[in-house]
């Protein structure tokens, strides 16, 4: 959903900023997008903060197939903190990494750009 991206335009027509962040994780190939699974500080993810309206959080939670706590859910909405501390939000992460490769790069427009060479 970053800026830019295929699915941006879900959370766009509700985006009241956009700031860049880095969290401690580490990204996983789906195919057309990253799973992201969160870690302890060993591998940082870049991505960006959305601030958005209530109603662009309820988009986004159709679009990753977050249906609400204990439900069943393709990812999780969980809050998290940046890097640094300074900023903190919902991210989405995927639970069952069983079978996927794993993104060796931080940032999945740069291995998304590499990929699709």
């Amino acid at each position: 959903m970053l800026a830019g991206e295929s699915n941006h335009h879900v959370a766009a027509p509700f985006l009241i900023s956009v700031q860049p962040g880095t969290i401690f994780g580490r990204l996983y190939d789906v195919g057309p997008y990253p799973a992201l699974v969160l870690t302890e500080g060993d591998h940082k993810v870049i991505g960006e903060w959305f601030e958005v309206t209530e109603e662009g959080l309820q988009a986004m939670d159709i679009l990753e197939g977050y249906n609400g706590p204990g439900a069943s859910n393709e990812y999780e909405r969980v809050w998290v903190s940046d890097v640094n501390g300074l900023r903190e939000g919902w991210v989405y992460i995927w639970e069952n990494i069983s079978g996927l490769v794993e993104i060796n790069s931080s940032s999945w427009r740069a291995y998304s750009a590499q990929k699709n060479k």
